[in-house]
């Protein structure tokens, strides 16, 4: 099992891997949007797109922000979004796995907190959550969407 950040080159394996997250999706925009966007993700030093490889082919992926914080002695706080394992390969380890080096990646840039949303309802995957630190307990997540 090997997790390590992704690179410039590998959007096209992460785009693919996408295809397990949701089932539907919003199509992606110009080829050249695509690539700015990811240019900026990946030469952002607070945003950091973890990779889980088996025999060299992208298999689970993850991604992490730290936002700038004037509270909580300007410490940053951390967003997890997108956790996402190839559906022949769940079961096995790698979200754990990414969301272990997810949350190191923050902890050593001495965030205050993490936070990880889901819109999966299903206790086994709240328990996963759970089991990688996450807690369910003392705050409430809200979603505000454009009209």
């Amino acid at each position: 099992m090997t997790v390590r950040p992704l690179r410039a080159h590998e959007l096209d394996d992460l785009l693919a891997l996408y295809a397990h997250l949701h089932d539907t999706d919003l199509p992606l925009p110009p080829r050249a949007q695509v690539e700015a966007v990811w240019t900026e993700a990946i030469g952002n030093p607070k945003c950091r797109y973890f990779g889980g490889f088996e025999m060299g082919r992208l298999v689970s992926s993850c991604n992490i922000t730290l936002i700038p914080n004037l509270t909580r002695a300007c410490r940053p706080y951390g967003v997890i979004e997108n956790v996402v394992t190839h559906a022949d390969h769940r079961g096995r380890g790698w979200g754990r796995r990414l969301l272990q080096e997810a949350l190191a990646f923050a902890w050593a840039r001495e965030a205050y907190k993490v936070m990880l949303l889901t819109g999966r309802k299903d206790d086994a995957t709240l328990r996963f959550y759970e089991g990688c630190g996450f807690s369910r307990q003392g705050k409430t997540g809200f979603i505000a969407r454009p009209a």
